[in-house]
Formats: structure tokens, sequence, C-alpha cells
């Protein structure tokens, strides 16, 4: 059987097109017919409805939000057990998505939930990495992480919320090296911060 280079999900551009057939058919429905078929399809398969959301702006309250947001980390996270060892395929888009709700999160004033969310994905993401053969998501996961990472960097938050924070990312890291070097470099500053 042949390796692969990269196990990524191809992206939608990459994706064979449909044919024309289907575009002169989909023509001749009415607007509400399509949106009824793509709400009908977005509930069937999250990867519908992340490719949607990522498309159109879509406001959703912050339980929505959150709720999403681990949706796309079990998503991004699944794997068959059976794969174990492997470099197996893994959903690269719900990766993208869980950077995106991270994002937007914090831009509603929800730093802690997303930190939250943060120990959620690096508990799941870790075991991931370790059941792979070489860990290909990891720079995905690191990069889920960054928009965190810079937002409390950027925040009124205490070392009473923060160290405690970098401590359950790091005992959450099943591997023991994602985001190692800027968990360690932000609580150093915060143990800093704190002793001033």
């Amino acid at each position: 059987m042949p390796r692969w280079k990269s196990r990524k999900l191809r992206p939608l551009s990459e994706r064979p097109v449909p044919g024309i057939q289907l575009r002169q058919a989909l023509t001749k429905r009415k607007k509400a017919e399509l949106v009824d078929l793509l709400l009908e399809l977005a509930q069937a398969d999250h990867r519908i409805l992340r490719q949607i959301n990522a498309r159109v702006e879509v406001s959703a309250t912050l339980d929505e939000l959150a709720a999403a947001t681990r949706q796309a980390i079990a998503d991004a996270t699944r794997f068959n057990e059976r794969d174990m060892n492997r470099n197996f395929d893994y959903d690269y888009e719900a990766y993208a998505e869980v950077k995106r709700n991270l994002g937007r999160l914090i831009e509603a004033g929800e730093i802690r939930l997303a930190m939250q969310l943060a120990v959620e994905l690096m508990e799941d993401a870790s075991y991931q990495v370790e059941a792979s053969d070489e860990g290909l998501m990891t720079e995905d996961i690191e990069d889920c992480l960054s928009v965190v990472f810079k937002a409390i960097k950027g925040s009124d938050l205490t070392a009473d919320e923060v160290l405690p924070w970098c401590s359950a990312m790091l005992g959450s890291d099943c591997v023991g090296f994602i985001a190692r070097q800027e968990l360690e470099s932000l609580r150093a500053r915060f143990q800093a911060a704190a002793r001033r």
C-alpha cells in the first residue's frame, strides 16, 4: 500500500467540481428550496456546516459558539484507533474552525472560555499526536493555540489566572512538546509579574 506525503484531507479548492448538470438543476430551484437543502445538508454533516460558517458571517450566542468549538475539536481530533502509529488522515479544516472560533470568543471578551477550550483541545489533540506516526497535526494545533497565547499576552489577566492555566495546558499534553516553549515562556512572564 503506498504511503502519502501528506495525510491531510484535500482542501475544497483541490476537490473535483460538480458537473454542469448539477449547476443547471440547482439554478432552476427557488431560493427557499436551496436554503432548506443547505440547512439539511449542514445538519447532517459537520464539514458542510463548517464550510458554510466559514463563508457566511453567522452570528451565534456564546453557548452556540462554545458548542461549535467543542464539536470542531472533536472533529479535528477524531481518528480510527485501528490506524494508530500511522500517518492517518485528519480534518485540518476542523482545526481551522477551532482557531476561528477561539478568535471569535476572544473578540467577544470571553478569553477565559477560550482558555478552557484550549485545555480541552490540548488534551484531545495531543492524544491524537501521540497516536499518530509523525504527529503531522502538531503545527495545526499550535496554530489554534496561538490566538489564545496572543490574547493572554495582551490581556489584563492576573498571574493567579494564567499560571494555573499554563500548568493545566502542560499537564494535558500527552506528548510533552506541543507549544511547550510558548507555555513555559508565558508562565515565566507571569511568574515574574507576580513577584513585582
